[in-house]
Order: C-alpha cells, then structure tokens, then sequence
C-alpha cells in the first residue's frame, strides 16, 4: 500500500470516527428522552456552554490594557445581547457581534 492509499484509509477511519461521534448519541438518548437527567441538561446546558464561550472570548479577545479597556471586545457582546432581545434571532445576534468585532479589529480600535 502506498502512501495514497494510507492516507486514504486514514481519512476514512476518521470520517467513520466522526460520524460515531455523532451518531451514537442520538441513538443512546433516543430511548432515554424523559429521564430528569437529559431533561435537565436539555434545559440548562446550551446557556452554560453560551456563558463559557463569552467568557473565553472576553478573556482571549479583549485589549484590556488599551485606553479603552475591552472595548474591542464588549461593544460585539452588547450588540448581540441587544439584537438577541430585539429579533430573537441566533444567527443574526451572531453575525451581527462577529460583523462588529471584525470592523473594530480591522480599524484598529
């Protein structure tokens, strides 16, 4: 087998390996969608794992030694909380913060 064909059955392990990953939990939880366990993660996990994200952003992102301390950072999460609230709407509350935080990386702010 060349090197071709390694790398080729090294991609087809991984795509397999992916597709496991993310097949059997569904196949798990299907049986299992009333248990107050799952239910309780159902409801409180997307807004922790939310709440982590924006703290690591805020943490790595932000200039906190500039004049204007986190601002390049707190200004996108202000808008998309006020988008959020305003349309209800992820992606767009998304796209809005991301759009914000790149025009204020790109200008130099």
């Amino acid at each position: 087998m060349g090197e071709s064909g390694y790398l080729a059955a090294f991609i087809a392990v991984a795509a397999i390996a992916t597709f496991a990953t993310r097949v059997i939990p569904f196949l798990f939880f299907e049986r299992h969608t009333e248990h107050p366990l799952v239910r309780h993660l159902g409801r409180y996990l997307p807004a922790a794992v939310m709440a982590l994200l924006a703290t690591v952003f805020l943490q790595r992102s932000a200039d906190w030694s500039g004049s204007w301390m986190g601002f390049d950072a707190l200004l996108p999460g202000i808008l998309v909380v006020i988008v959020h609230l305003w349309r209800s709407n992820a992606l767009l509350s998304i796209a809005a913060g991301t759009i914000s935080y790149m025009a204020i990386q790109q200008a130099g702010l």
